[in-house]
């Protein structure tokens, strides 16, 4: 379509009422000088304070916003959707405390170049600044280490920002069987494991607020998507 943007930016947001308006009117301002034509995506996924709310408020708002709600606490299920919903030529994947358009610019000039299919925003590889609490480094490094040791996984990131062409990637999106936390990261074992070239670039990552899950709670849900996972992998295929 003719009016269709070429970037759609994805941002799963969840109880983010604290920083939702302020962090998309950030975000359209520092997208400005880039002259894309682009939409933003807030898929929402079960929150218990007013981001719905706010979420439609900023689509009422700005013509190139538009939000959706999962109906569920589900990242996984709410980045698919707003993916399937994109109508962007390229997919930036974001996270509302981020919105790191120096990514952005970065990762559409590698696929724009065809120097790659997926670009991931790594705050663990050489280069990236990870200012997070140390705890939250660790709990990603051991993480990046499980995948490495059950799947084989090759780069040293899958959750956080990422890029890619849609019609290129969409296939393996639609062939995803997790989904909560575990979704983005067997998107991105996937597009290794596929005849993709995926291209890691280092990011600055600082919390800005913090996290809207604790992480010890996370952490049996993790673990069984996980071994979900590496069954859906390993097994299925």
């Amino acid at each position: 379509m003719s009016d269709a943007p070429k970037i759609s930016i994805v941002i799963p947001v969840y109880n983010e009422e604290g920083i939702l308006h302020s962090a998309v009117v950030d975000l359209r301002e520092r997208l400005g000088p880039l002259g894309w034509k682009y939409e933003i995506i807030l898929a929402e996924n079960g929150s218990r304070d007013r981001t719905v709310e706010l979420a439609k408020e900023l689509a009422a708002k700005y013509p190139e916003v538009s939000s959706l709600s999962a109906g569920e606490p589900n990242y996984g299920k709410a980045l698919r959707q707003g993916i399937l919903k994109a109508r962007g030529e390229i997919v930036l994947c974001e996270e509302i405390d981020l919105c790191d358009t120096d990514f952005h610019r970065r990762a559409v000039e590698l696929l724009d170049s065809g120097r790659a299919d997926m670009v991931i925003g790594s705050k663990l590889i050489g280069g990236a600044s990870d200012e997070r609490p140390l705890l939250r480094h660790a709990a990603s490094v051991f993480y990046t280490g499980l995948l490495r040791v059950l799947l084989g996984f090759r780069g040293t990131d899958t959750h956080g920002l990422k890029a890619f062409r849609r019609s290129t990637l969409l296939p393996l999106v639609e062939a995803c069987l997790v989904e909560k936390d575990v979704f983005a990261s067997e998107l991105v074992i996937r597009a290794y494991r596929g005849d993709f070239r995926v291209v890691e670039i280092p990011v600055r990552v600082i919390e800005k607020r913090p996290p809207s899950i604790n992480l010890f709670k996370r952490v049996p849900n993790v673990l069984k998507s996980v071994a979900k996972l590496t069954w859906a992998i390993r097994v299925k295929g």
